[in-house]
């Protein structure tokens, strides 16, 4: 994803993880934006709420990209409403043969009180079977955190992403410790 052909500025990583667990789903990102070898910005929001809050919704990518892609992800949840996976696989669609948006560079992570989903360009939208999702060049430190975390009695869905995001910020040079976390009640 950020390669170079792609990314001629040097634009690199974040970490963006979501986690279910016993009713409850969390969704965390950090705020660390790096030019090349220099962090330009410490305290971005890459994870946020969407659809009058009933959805979070995190990226990684070209943040322009992102933006543009989660507008577009409003616009399909609007038109169907509470229905989380035919908006992500409509938005899927567009996005794989739209030639504007066949060249936006980024991914989306998801999550509703029902699902967790993974979006990408490529035409995928996931569930994964475990109910974690981690993307960015931090995701598969703070995902395999996270299952490892994610049977211990004890910890709820908000502690196994705080765990998960200290741990990947320690191991990735493009993620930080400032954390922007959201969650959503299963009874919500």
């Amino acid at each position: 994803m950020n390669s170079p052909q792609h990314d001629p500025l040097g634009w690199h990583g974040t970490t963006i993880l979501c986690v279910r667990k016993a009713g409850r789903v969390a969704m965390a990102g950090d705020g660390q934006v790096s030019l090349g070898q220099t962090v330009v910005k410490g305290n971005a929001r890459k994870v946020r709420r969407i659809a009058q809050g009933r959805v979070l919704a995190g990226f990684a990518g070209a943040t322009a990209d992102a933006f543009t892609l989660l507008e577009r992800l409003e616009a399909k949840l609007e038109r169907f409403p509470d229905q989380l996976e035919r908006a992500c696989v409509d938005l899927a669609k567009d996005w794989r043969t739209d030639r504007y948006l066949r060249r936006l560079e980024a991914l989306l992570a998801v999550a509703d009180t029902k699902r967790s989903l993974l979006v990408t360009g490529q035409g995928d939208v996931l569930d994964p079977e475990d109910g974690i999702i981690g993307i960015g060049s931090g995701g598969n430190y703070a995902l395999a955190a996270a299952r490892a975390l994610l049977p211990l009695e004890g910890i709820d869905a908000e502690e196994i992403c705080r765990r998960s995001m200290k741990i990947a910020a320690d191991i990735c040079v493009y993620t930080n410790g400032n954390f922007v976390l959201e969650s959503l009640d299963a009874a919500a």
